[in-house]
């Protein structure tokens, strides 16, 4: 309750200290509640001063005390409003750059989606390997192909056929690369294939891009960006 000096019957000083202290550490929302909120702080700092004890008067340190308490979380609030502004405004920004990624085709290591058109795999083959395989796993994890690959090449072209001649089903598919030299496996990692950008999409882990057959993928993993080969 705001206190007035026809209606409050007189404070002591510490108990005056203490209301004015917990009004300058409440919570306001936004620049508008804390105006007001300042408005009553004043109010109370000058009820409290024409209220005091005439025989055992506030300590005037306490009044400022209590003034730069208030500006402390004034400066605060702004500053956190502001920071919020900001945010938001480099999200929007971040966004509008992010639209012109729709409809290309970015590297990445991810999923392909095939839907019975020959898929381009970077293997990412190790520089020391002599022989190489790529090994294509379906959306499960399970292999259902191997074949040699040339560890040399910067790409090779996934068919989408098996061994016996008939096209897989459609679906999304993984792609790793064994690089072996000396009889000796050197490592297996992931091949990159180029993903065609249906939407970009803002979540809490950042923005995500979003590609055929549901397959998403962060935006900040992309190594680079093509026109659509077809």
């Amino acid at each position: 309750m705001t206190p007035t000096a026809t209606s409050a019957a007189p404070q002591t000083g510490a108990a005056q200290a203490t209301a004015a202290a917990a009004a300058a550490n409440e919570p306001t929302n936004g620049s508008a509640a804390l105006a007001s909120d300042f408005e009553t702080f004043l109010t109370m700092l000058s009820v409290q001063m024409q209220n005091q004890d005439p025989l055992n008067p506030t300590d005037s340190t306490e009044f400022a005390s209590q003034l730069a308490q208030f500006s402390t979380v004034e400066q605060q609030t702004l500053t956190n409003t502001l920071l919020t502004n900001l945010g938001s405004q480099l999200g929007a920004m971040g966004m509008g750059n992010l639209a012109t990624w729709v409809g290309m085709e970015a590297r990445v290591t991810a999923p392909a989606h095939f839907t019975g058109d020959p898929i381009q795999v970077v293997p990412n083959a190790n520089d020391l390997a002599a022989t190489a395989t790529l090994i294509v796993r379906n959306e499960a994890g399970s292999e259902v192909q191997r074949y040699a690959i040339d560890p040399k090449s910067d790409t090779v072209t996934w068919s989408g056929i098996d061994d016996a001649g008939n096209p897989f089903p459609n679906g999304n598919y993984t792609f790793v690369t064994e690089s072996r030299a000396n009889g000796e496996t050197l490592d297996t990692v992931y091949g990159d294939i180029y993903a065609r950008v249906t939407e970009a999409r803002n979540t809490d882990q950042g923005v995500v891009l979003i590609s055929p057959g549901g397959v998403e993928f962060a935006a900040d993993s992309v190594v680079s960006l093509r026109e659509p080969t077809t």
